[in-house]
């Protein structure tokens, strides 16, 4: 081995060395506030605030972007004391992650009736004008933030969403307690501890070879498609349920499929979502639309999905007396699974 080869794996060791060490002083450091009531209160002194109410998270926009707004412990200790809250209502929060200087974050949410305060909830108007923001429903926000904000803001309005569902032990009736980093509620007639869980969900993007399929539910926005996604049943594989769903809601025979990647998903009450792609037989690409599970599906060429990628939607009007189709924001793992078979479409279609 040359010197300067030497050299080079001794530089290339020591900066992945120094990113491990920041990973896992981070994880270390999130352990220690979610297993010690102390060390995440005294965390809140120095941390940052994501606030939301109603489940709907703050916004304020800075020229074309959107952001999520922090605030330290002292602006929401004084936001409270205006409207006549009590400080106490701040336990409610819950920890979603930290810097790489461990600087905590936090998200409270100003709108739900607080279990550790005798005050009732914030009303929306003032507050939005007080902090100079709107609260926006977060399936409309996540199209409007970076990556970082959209992650932070889906993993604390499961975090909220679930402790507003779990307030009781299921065996004694009796009120659960949730501990300061929110992480876990514990029953204190019989010491169960609860835990927030997600569901498995496969999302599949279908392709017939030069064609891929997608679908909307009745619940959707108008004009929006997506991958198709089902819930995994008892009992069931990850191949079993892809080729189950697929069966089911659109009446074709999965022949081949791989894994692309996973995402946490706070909607309806936080999935795992396991994306897939996936190759129907040859020949039987024929759809029967499951009405019951779908409102429409359809194949749809490498030029039109690649035409709306670039489209940001969602629509509101019409073009020409046509709707345009769009998809779920780039931060979904559905726009993930469109934009990735197009690119591996795109290459292959290249002349040799």
């Amino acid at each position: 081995m040359s010197l300067y080869c030497g050299r080079a794996c001794r530089r290339k060791s020591f900066w992945c060395c120094r990113l491990l060490s920041t990973y896992v002083t981070k994880t270390r450091y999130l352990f220690e506030l979610k297993e010690d009531d102390n060390a995440c209160k005294i965390a809140q002194r120095t941390g940052a605030f994501y606030l939301f109410h109603s489940l709907a998270p703050l916004l304020q926009k800075s020229e074309d972007r959107y952001l999520a707004p922090q605030h330290s412990l002292l602006e929401l200790e004084r936001l409270l004391g205006k409207f006549g809250q009590d400080t106490q209502r701040i336990e409610d929060s819950v920890l979603i992650g930290c810097s790489e200087q461990h600087e905590a974050w936090f998200a409270l949410d100003l709108g739900l009736n607080s279990r550790s305060s005798t005050n009732a909830s914030l009303q929306k108007p003032e507050t939005e004008t007080e902090l100079k923001g709107s609260f926006t429903e977060l399936r409309k926000a996540l199209f409007e933030l970076n990556v970082k904000d959209a992650s932070l803001l889906s993993t604390a309005w499961a975090l909220l969403h679930w402790h507003d569902a779990h307030q009781f032990c299921s065996r004694s009736g009796q009120p659960t307690k949730k501990n300061m980093a929110g992480n876990k509620r514990v029953c204190p007639s019989n010491k169960i501890i609860y835990y927030p869980q997600m569901a498995p969900v496969v999302i599949t993007l279908v392709s017939d070879g030069t064609r891929c399929l997608l679908a909307r539910q009745s619940s959707f926005p108008k004009g929006m498609y997506s991958a198709l996604a089902g819930f995994c049943d008892i009992g069931e594989s990850l191949e079993e349920a892809v080729r189950r769903e697929v069966a089911e809601e659109v009446g074709l025979e999965v022949e081949r499929l791989h894994y692309s990647a996973s995402q946490h998903w706070p909607f309806p009450n936080s999935s795992l979502m396991i994306a897939c792609h996936a190759t129907v037989k040859p020949g039987q690409t024929e759809i029967q639309v499951n009405l019951k599970e779908l409102e429409a599906a359809a194949w749809f060429s490498l030029d039109e999905v690649a035409t709306a990628l670039k489209r940001k939607g969602p629509f509101t009007r019409q073009q020409d007396g046509i709707l345009p189709f769009w998809f779920p924001p780039k931060f979904a793992i559905a726009y993930q699974l469109m934009k990735e078979w197009v690119e591996q479409h795109s290459c292959s279609s290249l002349p040799a």
